[in-house]
This record gives C-alpha cells, sequence and structure tokens, in this order.
C-alpha cells in the first residue's frame, strides 16, 4: 500500500472517531453536577488517549506502519461502552439534601439576629446603667468639691448640717427629668443653698417647682448621718445608718392637680365632684380629670364647665408637662391605671382610700380637707415607688432591631401558660448568664411595690417598697427546691420561650395587656428611670407597716395567756 493510501485511511478513520464522539456528546448534552468527578470530556479524550496509544502499539508491532480499519472501529465502540459504564456506577447527589443544607442555614441566619436583637437591648439597658453611675460619680465629685470650699459658707452649711436636697430650678428643666419630673437616676446631693427664685404667678400654666430633701425620723431639719464605706488603714466598715425619708418642698404653690377614679362607683362619683368643686372654690386650682369623668359632670351639672380634660394620647404624653399634683380615689387598681397613662415623668400621687385593699392608698376619704391642705401647703414625705421597664422581643421580625414599645408596670409582669395544658418552660438569663429554667405554671417579675400583690399569693417575701430590688418568684414550679429570688435593681433579666418548647406562654403587665410568646419570643425588664412618687400620711416605713397590719392582718393571732410565775 502506497503512502498515499496509507493517509486517505488513516483520514477516514479520524473522521469516523471524531463522529462517535459526537454521537456520544449528543446523548449528553449538558453537565452532570456530581462533585469531585471528572468531566465528561476529560474522560472521552482520556480513553480517546487509551485509543491511540493501542493505535501506536499497533504501528509499533506492524512495523511497516499500516493500521487495520477493525482496530479503530473496536477502540472507538469500547470507548463509548466504558464511558456508559462510568456513568452508570457513580450516583447522582439528590437535591434533598441542598434544601436541607439551605434550610439549617436559614435557620441558623434566624438565631443569629434574633441574638443581635436581644444583645441590642442588653446594651441599651446597660448603657442607661452605666449613664446612672456616670452622674452619681458627677454628684459625688460636686460634694466633694463643696465640702472643699467649707470655709467659704461656714455659716450655711452649719444651718443645713448634712442636709441632702434635689434642686429642681429652671436649669434643670431641660435635663432628663423634663419640667420638675422625679427620676430614680438622679441622686440627692449636699448642694449650697442659693436665693430661691421668686415664683411668676403671672405665667399661666406653669408648673410649681419644688425641692427634694432627706429627713431622719420625722425630723425635718434634715439631721442624719451619711452612708458610706470606709477603708481606713485596711479594714472595711460601714457608717451608722439612719432613717431617711423622702421629703417634698413646694417652691411655689401647686396649681392644677388631675382626678382619677374608679368607675362605676356611685361612692366614688359623689366625692370626686365634691373636691373639684372644694378645690376650685377655696384654693383656686385648676382641675383635670378624664374623658369619662368630664362627661358625667356636665351631665349632672354644667357648673362644671371649668374642667379640663383630654382628646387624644398625644395630648397625654404631654400631660405631666401641666399636671402638679394627681389625686386617685378608689383602690390600688386605681394607683396602677394612674400611673400607666405616664410613660415618662410621673407627678406625685395623693392616693385615697375607696376600694376593698388598698397597699398604697393611705389617706382617709373621709378627712380629705385635712389631708389635700397637708399635701397643698409641704412639706410631707413621698414614697419613691421603681417600675419595670419591660420590652419584648419577636423571632419571627425581619428587622433585628425591631423591638416592641416599651411597657412600664409598677407591680409585676406575669408569664404563664394561658390556656395551654402543658408546663411553661421559660429560659431565665440575669446580665446575659444563663440563671435557670422555668417548669410550672409561670414566673412572676416583681418590682418591690408588688410584693404584696400577686407574688406575695405565689410565695414570695414582703418587701418594702424603697428597697431597691426585682423580685423573681416562680408559679407553682415543679420543683421542691426552686425558691423566691430578690434581685438587685441594676440587673437586666431576660426571659425566653425555648424553641423546643411545647406550647405558648402569656405575659401580662399589671393584670393587662396580656400578649403570646411564641416560641423564640424574649421578654427583656430593667427598673424604670421614672418612679411613681406617693405621697405618705406619715412616712414610707409607718405607712407601709401599717398596710400590711390592717390589709393582711399581718401576725395577727391570740395573745398566750400569763399564768404568774412558779414556785
Amino acid at each position: 500500500m502506497s503512502l498515499d493510501e496509507l493517509a486517505d485511511k488513516s483520514s477516514s478513520e479520524e473522521i469516523q472517531v471524531a463522529q462517535s464522539d459526537s454521537k456520544f456528546r449528543s446523548l449528553n448534552p449538558g453537565p452532570i453536577p456530581i462533585p469531585a468527578a471528572p468531566s465528561i470530556r476529560s474522560l472521552v479524550d482520556s480513553v480517546s488517549d487509551e485509543r491511540l496509544d493501542v493505535m501506536a502499539s499497533h504501528q509499533s508491532e506492524n512495523g511497516s506502519g499500516s493500521i487495520s480499519t477493525a482496530s479503530s472501529t473496536v477502540s472507538s465502540i469500547e470507548s463509548e461502552k466504558a464511558a456508559y459504564e462510568y456513568l452508570a456506577q457513580t450516583p447522582i447527589k439528590s437535591t434533598d439534601a441542598h434544601l436541607v443544607e439551605f434550610s439549617e442555614a436559614m435557620r441558623t441566619v434566624a438565631k443569629a439576629l434574633r441574638r443581635v436583637a436581644e444583645g441590642k437591648a442588653a446594651a441599651q439597658a446597660e448603657a442607661a446603667e452605666w449613664k446612672r453611675k456616670y452622674e452619681l460619680e458627677m454628684a459625688h465629685k460636686q460634694q466633694s468639691k463643696i465640702k472643699g470650699c467649707g470655709s467659704c459658707v461656714s455659716n450655711d452649711l452649719d444651718k443645713l448640717a448634712s442636709q441632702l436636697t434635689l434642686e429642681t430650678s429652671a436649669s434643670d428643666q431641660l435635663g432628663c427629668c423634663g419640667k420638675h419630673g422625679i427620676c430614680s437616676h438622679e441622686v440627692l446631693q449636699d448642694v449650697v443653698p442659693g436665693p430661691i427664685p421668686r415664683p411668676n404667678h403671672k405665667m399661666v400654666g406653669r408648673k410649681a417647682s419644688f425641692k427634694l430633701s432627706w429627713g431622719c425620723n420625722g425630723d425635718k431639719n434634715g439631721q442624719h448621718k451619711h452612708d458610706f464605706v470606709s477603708f481606713e488603714k485596711g479594714d472595711i466598715t460601714t457608717a451608722e445608718r439612719s432613717n431617711k425619708q423622702i421629703l417634698l418642698k413646694w417652691e411655689s404653690p401647686p396649681q392644677t392637680v388631675l382626678f382619677i377614679t374608679k368607675p362605676n362607683s356611685n361612692n366614688v362619683h359623689v366625692l370626686c365632684a365634691e373636691m373639684v368643686r372644694w378645690l376650685k372654690e377655696h384654693k383656686n386650682i385648676n382641675v383635670f380629670v378624664e374623658p369619662r369623668v368630664s362627661k358625667e359632670l356636665l351631665t349632672e351639672d354644667s357648673s362644671y364647665n371649668f374642667i379640663q380634660t383630654w382628646d387624644n394620647d398625644e395630648e397625654i404624653k404631654l400631660l405631666h408637662t401641666k399636671v402638679d399634683l394627681i389625686v386617685t380615689l378608689g383602690g390600688d387598681g386605681t394607683v396602677l391605671w394612674a400611673a400607666s397613662l405616664f410613660k415618662g415623668p410621673v407627678p406625685p400621687v395623693v392616693a385615697f382610700s375607696l376600694g376593698s385593699l388598698g397597699f398604697m392608698t393611705p389617706f382617709p376619704s373621709e378627712q380629705y380637707r385635712e389631708c389635700l391642705d397637708n399635701v397643698l401647703n409641704g412639706p410631707f414625705s413621698i414614697t419613691l415607688r421603681n417600675r419595670l421597664q419591660c420590652h419584648v422581643i419577636r423571632d419571627a421580625a425581619k428587622d433585628e432591631l425591631v423591638t416592641e414599645d416599651p411597657i412600664l408596670v409598677l407591680n409585676e409582669v406575669t408569664i404563664d401558660r394561658g390556656i395551654s395544658s402543658y408546663l411553661t418552660y421559660l429560659e431565665c438569663y440575669c446580665d446575659s448568664s444563663f440563671v435557670t429554667c422555668v417548669q410550672g405554671d409561670g414566673l412572676i417579675i416583681s418590682t418591690t411595690s408588688g410584693s404584696t400583690a400577686y407574688s406575695l399569693a405565689a410565695g414570695g417575701s414582703m418587701v418594702h417598697p424603697q428597697v431597691p430590688g426585682i423580685l423573681f418568684t416562680p408559679i407553682c414550679p415543679h420543683s421542691l427546691s426552686f425558691r423566691p429570688l430578690i434581685l438587685p435593681e441594676y440587673v437586666t433579666l431576660r426571659v425566653q420561650v425555648p424553641y423546643n418548647s411545647r406550647g405558648h406562654a402569656w405575659a401580662s403587665f399589671d393584670g393587662k395587656d396580656r400578649r403570646q410568646l411564641s416560641p423564640g419570643d424574649a421578654l427583656i425588664c430593667s427598673i424604670s428611670p421614672w418612679p411613681v412618687p406617693t405621697a405618705c400620711v406619715m412616712d414610707s416605713t409607718t405607712d407601709f407597716l401599717r398596710s400590711i397590719q390592717e390589709g393582711l392582718h399581718w401576725n395577727l393571732r391570740k395573745s398566750q395567756s400569763f399564768d404568774g410565775p412558779r414556785d
């Protein structure tokens, strides 16, 4: 065979191999998603390389360079057969695994977003706490500076001794307490008495100014010893403590009083009408009432056209800038309702007892003239009742920074199982540190003012309302060792419904505004900077002890008889 014929036959065989290759590619037009597996092209190329090696070996064996057509045809058939066998042996990964991985990734992202939202709320609470500490430190520095120049004002300091006052002058109206608002993050500090500004009686609608001072055992001169810790000579000691009561003294006469009354009570309605008319005629006091009360009084007598009220929620937000004093007629529930109207500063509250049970209503309604005279003239003792600030974080929120509006409660926030037949399962954290898991009917997070309410019924201790703390009381826990706790006021509590909880939980705030907590939701609680100042008949401690003795008959039992000495 000539060289030209051999070249033509080799070209025809390469064309046949190319056609078989194109036929194979037409059978497999697209790439197969097999991880870490060679592509079909590389597979065919490797098989083609093997075919060329066989052809070269045949060429060397023949010596003359001739290649038979039968051998090339067999090589192409074997290449296709080897490719199909490899594809048949390699399993194709199912797409279900990708969906599982994607769902797990989305769940991880959701958990991360929830943690970021919780971290933001905790950071806000921590920032507020650091702000409070900074204000305390600045107050101590100012106190030390004043003590350093005691020789300059020796006469004034000798007159006031160690009296502590918190001035509420016009320069403080733009601070965090607004216009003479009482803020729990402020401290009572030693100040040099300056000239008292004369009240401008021509300014209609301006709030009355006042100042707060410490009193000792009813002594309004403010003589008491400072509380401090000494570490002289390496020995840590505390100073002798004294009984301190907070006194409120008006610097200008109060001009506006707000009445909050118990609904659906004829006795309350009659007394309210009488008190409103007496304040207007004898004291020339501006009177604010609720829209419901305004309608009732105007329907009864058109001469009550001097009373004022509000029309919408926006006016309620500005109510603390107009009202100097709040008068409540009812029980503890009426005081809770009055406090809920104020999301910020709360004016002093004078609570008259017209309900079934009252731990925060010390004033008798029969003597309202004498009581109001004493309060309007001043000074009088007050009790600063801390409130809880609660935030609800929803796990389903698309934005990790989205939280619901804060809720302020005076008594307690309760998390229970609602109508579910399963035990409530809650995870509790204190300042981002895990505390415990609650398995039972629920949990009560209470203020010290609320220690005589639901927390008491659940086995919690009764605590003086001015003790700085947060009560942590379980409701029917499924454990013999789960006892109530009293935590310091500066902590931040987080109660979370875990994802593996069998049911939902329900949160109620001072017995109302009930909200459902689904798995993944969290509730964050801390002390609010805006307490509720309530007026006292005597002082804070005397009123508290009398309330538990009269309201609960605390430790009332028949006395043991005395048989006389024995011989």
